[in-house]
């Protein structure tokens, strides 16, 4: 049974309801200002910067996790095999002082997330064999310039959760150009395809874009995908490690062989916990498995500062990736031997990849 303790996205977002429809006028308000926003970049009345490499910007029109993480890794390992040179630049979620930061921030493998944000610090982890830079800074032209200025030899950005950043000037592959906007979604689709707060859009649902990917098996119809190339994603788990000694590697399938043996217990022995936008994404991948257990949704981004597991009488706590970044960072969490780490990818169809690097090698428009 899953953990209802903390906030997860409104039900109302997936149908057109009473709630949905009485907050649709205020959606519509929104909707004025993110097009009249659109405009003023494209009359150069606010200020956009280009960059001298191809971009491929991926992102979503629905708030939170649809998987846009792992598709960067995803996009950056598979270019780096084709030959390329990427880098990577992103917001970085809610660093330290974000406000006060003046220049970009190169992230690493020793890099903190309470100052680079989890998913960078996780990306670069993910990284660190592949000499991919990665730089955050709120406007992602900035960390692009500082890249390019270290990194001479990056010949193409990929720009995480980019979409809705105008101020990053592109050319549309889709216009000739050679810069790629990707639109990552998952098995919710576009729910009630209400923007904000009536729906969980950002942008309309048939915003333009040079390629939709679709995370999962399950790819829920959509009268808005016509206009743009669709590919599906394979979600591919590894092997299981413990967060107290990563060495320490198993089969998921296996994980029953941590638990107690203690047949009368009448706590749940698996807890599965996950810090993102869509943690039900991750409990159906284990519940896929057949493994019975107890489901704990922590809000996106969860600090841990305050110890979910302190109470828990689980004998074995798997998490994400993501959540591990965070929880390796704090002794109260590598000292607890009841956590395990799931690993998961993304396997890129040959075929995108292959009209993605035909864009990406468009001379300079």
């Amino acid at each position: 049974m899953a953990n209802s303790s903390f906030l997860q996205a409104p039900k109302y977002w997936e149908k057109r309801g009473l709630m949905a429809r009485l907050l649709w006028p205020v959606s519509k308000i929104f909707e004025g200002i993110v097009a009249l926003r659109k405009a003023l970049y494209d009359l150069h009345l606010l200020k956009s910067s280009g960059v001298s490499v191809p971009l491929v910007i991926v992102g979503n029109l629905r708030v939170g996790g649809t998987g846009k993480t792992p598709s960067v890794l995803a996009i950056a390992k598979t270019l780096k095999a084709r030959g390329f040179h990427p880098g990577i630049i992103s917001r970085g979620y809610r660093p330290s002082q974000s406000s006060q930061i003046q220049n970009a921030i190169e992230v690493n493998e020793q890099s903190l997330p309470s100052a680079c944000g989890d998913e960078p610090c996780y990306m670069a982890q993910q990284l660190r064999h592949e000499a991919v830079p990665i730089f955050i800074h709120p406007k992602r032209a900035l960390a692009a310039q500082a890249l390019l200025e270290k990194y001479s030899q990056v010949d193409v950005i990929i720009c995480d959760d980019g979409l809705q950043h105008y101020a990053l000037k592109r050319w549309p592959a889709r216009e000739g150009g050679r810069d790629i906007e990707l639109v990552v979604r998952d098995a919710r689709g576009e729910g009630n395809t209400y923007l904000l707060p009536a729906g969980p859009l950002r942008e309309s649902a048939d915003r333009s874009r040079d390629f939709t990917l679709n995370l999962g098996a399950q790819r829920p119809s959509s009268p808005y995908l016509a206009d743009a190339p669709n590919f599906d994603l394979k979600i591919e788990t590894g092997l299981i490690y413990q967060l107290q000694s990563p060495d320490r590697q198993m089969k998921l399938t296996e994980i029953q062989s941590l638990m107690s043996s203690d047949t009368e217990s009448s706590s749940s022995e698996l807890l599965v916990a996950a810090g993102m936008g869509n943690p039900e994404k991750f409990f159906d991948l284990i519940r896929s498995t057949g493994l019975s257990f107890e489901a704990l949704a922590l809000p996106d981004h969860y600090d841990y500062a305050v110890n979910p597991f302190e109470q828990s009488s689980a004998s074995v706590i798997l998490i994400t990736e993501k959540d591990a970044v965070k929880c390796a960072q704090m002794p109260q969490y590598r000292e607890d031997s009841r956590i395990w780490v799931l690993p998961v990818t993304v396997e890129l169809p040959e075929d995108f990849v292959s009209q993605m690097v035909d864009i990406l090698k468009r001379p300079q428009p």
